[in-house]
């Protein structure tokens, strides 16, 4: 049986229940496959050697994941060739397509996770009561160990985006 975790995140104010391992800072970060537009896998292991920033979203056909998507997606340049922004949420891989051409998303790999919401139960921010995933951001370091997290507690709120990128550029330098 999965491990829930009630109350950290809600959605209008209503407490939701989140799903999965809760990985904390400090810990290796649990491999995890998800799908990518083209339906080819993608796990952690693809990425390994570089920083990675995951920005997990309930759906990309929201507003605010929408601007989260594309926030970082304007400032992934920031961090250069030694770092990777993920974005990834329950959504099927079609509508991410239509998405990313529609916005214009290419310096982010926008990755799904509706398959087996391995990634969700990896994590722990699987939404129990939606099926979807919280809005939290991640960074790992090249080692593989999760040195940043941000659960944002409502999922309606957007993340502190540059408390998040100075976390990548200090792993960067590390």
């Amino acid at each position: 049986m999965a491990e829930e975790h009630v109350g950290l995140v809600s959605l209008k104010g209503r407490p939701l229940t989140l799903l999965g391992h809760r990985v904390t800072v400090g810990e290796q970060a649990p491999d995890f496959t998800a799908l990518r537009q083209d339906l080819s896998p993608f796990t952690l292991r693809d990425v390994a050697g570089k920083v990675v920033v995951v920005n997990s979203v309930p759906s990309l056909d929201t507003p605010v994941c929408a601007t989260q998507a594309r926030t970082f997606n304007q400032r992934a340049s920031e961090l250069g060739e030694e770092a990777k922004v993920l974005v990834i949420s329950m959504d099927l891989p079609f509508a991410q397509s239509r998405f990313c051409t529609t916005e214009g998303i290419a310096n982010v790999e926008v990755l799904s996770d509706h398959r087996d919401a391995s990634f969700g139960m990896a994590y722990g921010l699987l939404v129990k009561e939606l099926r979807l995933l919280a809005r939290a951001v991640l960074v790992i370091n090249r080692q593989g160990i999760v040195v940043y997290q941000e659960l944002v507690p409502e999922m309606g709120h957007e993340p502190n985006y540059d408390t998040a990128l100075a976390a990548a550029r200090q792993a960067l330098g590390s």
